[in-house]
């Protein structure tokens, strides 16, 4: 398999990022519409989430990005139930808390509505408010962000990720091809080598893998294509550059 130079993974830009998420909206839709009555309850890679809590919190997610009413109020909320302690932490509580009472057929109603609404809403905020900065941490390092990383990347990212976890918790299947996971793939890998900035040879196995290569010595490494994106957000561990985190 001939490598990809990693300087020719091109950014996602606003177009495409409206087509991946509309993409992975569906597709984690149609994998909660497929599961069984005892799936809901079954624990995730989400140590405080079982399958029904991370539905809430993907829903929640969607729903704060189709109006700047709902992104007000997710963030003001969120800030007041962080209190000291990680914004992220409260503004996901509080998705889980408001969505609680919904029943699954309510929740899948929902998550119909707002998948394509929050793709819509998202590719249209204008430049202005994209540019607005945003603080976040990762491992353990806090880092200046700005809105359209997280309106274009890391929404979908952590969307597409949380559709790995339901399908590892409930044993459905995850749907996988190369033009959009793959590229969702892709994407995770450039940023993986811009933050540690070392050369390497790498080689991920399965449908929404590839092959990237950076300078001509460093490690080599091969695994599967999903289980390398779990070990950068944390759900796995990994020694040498696999040790570097990615947000998702």
């Amino acid at each position: 398999m001939t490598a990809t130079p990693i300087e020719a993974v091109r950014a996602i830009d606003r177009t495409e990022a409206r087509g991946l998420a509309a993409t992975e909206n569906e597709r984690v839709l149609a994998l909660l519409r497929s599961l069984g009555d005892g799936d809901w309850t079954r624990t995730t890679d989400c140590p405080a989430w079982d399958v029904r809590s991370l539905s809430a919190h993907v829903l929640g997610g969607m729903e704060a990005f189709t109006s700047v009413r709902q992104l007000v109020h997710n963030m003001r909320a969120g800030a007041k139930a962080a209190g000291d302690g990680p914004f992220i932490d409260g503004m996901t509580a509080v998705q889980v808390q408001e969505r609680a009472d919904l029943s699954r057929a309510d929740l899948l109603e929902r998550l119909a509505e707002a998948g394509p609404r929050a793709a819509r809403w998202r590719s249209r905020v204008p430049s202005l408010l994209r540019r607005a900065p945003m603080k976040e941490t990762v491992g353990g390092v806090e880092e200046k962000w700005h809105m359209g990383y997280l309106l274009d990347v890391i929404l979908t990212r952590d969307t597409w990720m949380h559709r790995v976890d339901i399908a590892r918790a409930t044993g459905q299947e995850l749907v996988l091809t190369a033009d959009h996971d793959g590229r969702i793939v892709a994407d995770a890998v450039a940023e993986w080598a811009r933050r540690h900035g070392r050369p390497f040879t790498l080689e991920l196995t399965g449908p929404a893998g590839g092959a990237f290569a950076s300078g001509s010595d460093g490690e080599h490494i091969t695994m599967d294509a999903v289980e390398f994106c779990r070990v950068l957000s944390g759900r796995g561990s990994g020694d040498g550059l696999l040790a570097t985190e990615v947000p998702f």
